[in-house]
Order: C-alpha cells, then sequence, then structure tokens
C-alpha cells in the first residue's frame, strides 16, 4: 500500500494496453483487471514489465498481416 493507503489495480484493454485504476473505482468498460491490488508504484512496475510493445493489438496485427 502506498503512504496514503490508496491501493491501484493494472488494468488491460482490448488493444492490449495497460493503465492503472484506483481499486476503490468501479473498472471502465472495455478494459479488465490484472493482478491484485497493490501500491501505485508497485503497479506501475509491473506495468514496465508487462508492456513491452507500445503499439496497440491491431497495429501489431496488421504490421505481421495477421487478422486480428
Amino acid at each position: 500500500m502506498s503512504d496514503t493507503g490508496e491501493t491501484y489495480l493494472i488494468v488491460r484493454n482490448d488493444e492490449e494496453q495497460y493503465s492503472i485504476w484506483r481499486s476503490d473505482r468501479e473498472v471502465p468498460a472495455g478494459w479488465t483487471t490484472i493482478g491484485k491490488p497493490a501500491a501505485r508504484e508497485e503497479c506501475l512496475a509491473r506495468i514496465g514489465e508487462l508492456w513491452t510493445d507500445m503499439r496497440p493489438a491491431s497495429l501489431r496485427a496488421a504490421m505481421n498481416g495477421t487478422p486480428r
């Protein structure tokens, strides 16, 4: 947990783009949670490990010539 006591969730959309979301708020439509609530810094560090290609999934597929 952070100094403020807030916890966050890692969220990902259909384009495989990541963000963080406060765990006490409803996750917006189109986003799914990854993992459990954690401190902001921990979530950001984990996103750094997970999100190695910043291109949206549809662009990666188009560049690879594969349908999505």
